[in-house]
């Protein structure tokens, strides 16, 4: 039967799952269901609660272990569910003594249905490789972990501890380990990455982590960052993204929203000018570079001019790709405390934050007809180019192939393109 694990959230909650269906397989725990969860939103939460039953109702003999930020958080509630066999802490589902030590009847005795510690007192984070998660065209490499900051509306940090990471040479070593095993990009992954190095000696920050894995992989041809806080990023971190080609020209911003008063009362640490300026300046170094975004729309106290300025911010960053939170209080966070807006307004205003999304990558699609780019080829005949733009292409590719193709058209949501040279 295997091991089956169930993902919710965030892109590195996938890396992580990798990790451990890779560690269970390996403690020989056949049969067991792993759900890994989300608490960046209540609906998150009712979500997970909802994949539970579901799977249960399928599959009547399943083992069910949950772990994730949610868990973290409110292990009780899902320990408390008929269908959940135990809840497994963040820190510890990474870990293979873990799984390793994960007996049949885990889940029989009330005691031991919780193995959940005090994730703020964890101040090492290791280096999780996730291979194979695109087949050999990317591997993803997690730097980080944890987040220091206290945004008013995230509880996050609760659910990662505060922020660790792994040491430069460590880094270093496992993405020469991944490039000569055949990978051709390598993403950084982190739940802060710009917090990068605070935690370890010397404090050195992420452009010295970059610069150190270009200078000691020369075999290494494409490196990406995956997200990052655009006011904490160093200065040796943007002059690379202005200058090196092996750094792809693509990044997602935590910009959360477009409005200064509303930004402070999310205890962000950026202005709206700040937003504005940061991708004005890689652009005016790359033009090629392509930025996406998440937003949170019907934040308390928001009032519609506020709103706006969050619309307006999509175009006059430039930004083409968004991810769209409606605000959703959660229990202990200090935004679940001010005046709420109505449902109805919160998610009214997230539908048409998402229609100027569409919008926007309808507008950086358009930009790309008739040009020609440096795709990189992934499976089912889909490629990416450098600014991470999908691509379908006419005629396939191996996965892992760079290639150049034109691009001739676009479906609203990807990239057309013809191979035009290998």
């Amino acid at each position: 039967m295997g091991v089956e694990v169930v993902t919710l959230g965030c892109r590195l909650n996938a890396f992580e799952s990798e990790a451990m269906k890779r560690e269970a397989e390996a403690a020989g725990q056949d049969g067991l269901v792993i759900v890994n969860t989300c608490a960046v939103t209540g609906e998150a939460v009712a979500q997970a609660r909802q994949t539970i039953r579901r799977l249960k109702r399928n599959n009547a003999t399943a083992r069910i272990v949950v772990t994730g930020c949610a868990a973290q958080t409110d292990p009780a509630q899902f320990a408390a569910m008929p269908e959940v066999a135990g809840v497994i802490g963040n820190d510890l589902k990474l870990q293979r003594e873990t799984w390793r030590g994960l007996v049949p009847d885990f889940g029989l005795d009330a005691g031991e249905r919780i193995r959940v510690n005090d994730i703020m007192s964890v101040r090492e984070t290791a280096g999780h490789l996730v291979e194979g998660m695109e087949g050999r065209t990317r591997a993803f490499v997690q730097v980080q972990n944890g987040c220091d900051h206290r945004c008013t509306f995230c509880i996050i940090p609760f659910g990662r501890g505060n922020s660790r990471s792994v040491p430069m040479g460590e880094v270093t070593a496992q993405i020469a380990r991944l490039v000569k095993a055949g990978s051709t990009e390598i993403v950084l992954t982190g739940v802060d990455l710009t917090s990068y190095g605070a935690d370890l000696p010397g404090r050195p920050r992420l452009g010295q982590l970059v610069e150190a894995i270009l200078r000691h992989v020369p075999t290494l041809q494409r490196l990406r960052i995956s997200s990052i806080d655009s006011i904490e990023a160093d200065p040796l971190l943007i002059e690379m993204l202005k200058g090196e080609a092996r750094l792809m020209p693509h990044l997602h911003l935590s910009l959360q929203h477009g409005d200064d008063l509303i930004l402070k009362r999310m205890k962000r640490r950026h202005a709206r000018a700040d937003a504005i300026r940061f991708c004005a300046d890689l652009r005016a170094a790359r033009p090629d570079f392509a930025f996406g975004a998440d937003f949170i729309a019907g934040f308390p106290t928001e009032t519609e001019a506020q709103f706006a300025n969050t619309l307006d911010l999509v175009e006059e960053c430039g930004l083409a790709f968004l991810h769209v939170f409606p605000f959703s209080p959660r229990p202990g966070t200090p935004a679940a405390r001010m005046p709420q807006l109505p449902r109805p307004l919160v998610k009214e205003r997230a539908a048409r934050l998402r229609a100027t999304g569409a919008a926007a990558l309808i507008r950086h699609l358009d930009g790309h007809i008739g040009r020609e780019g440096r795709i990189l080829a992934e499976r089912g005949g889909m490629a990416r180019l450098d600014d991470f733009t999908p691509v379908r292409l006419s005629t396939p590719l191996e996965a892992g192939t760079l290639a150049k193709a034109r691009i001739t058209g676009h479906d609203g949501s990807v990239l057309l393109g013809e191979v035009t040279d290998r």
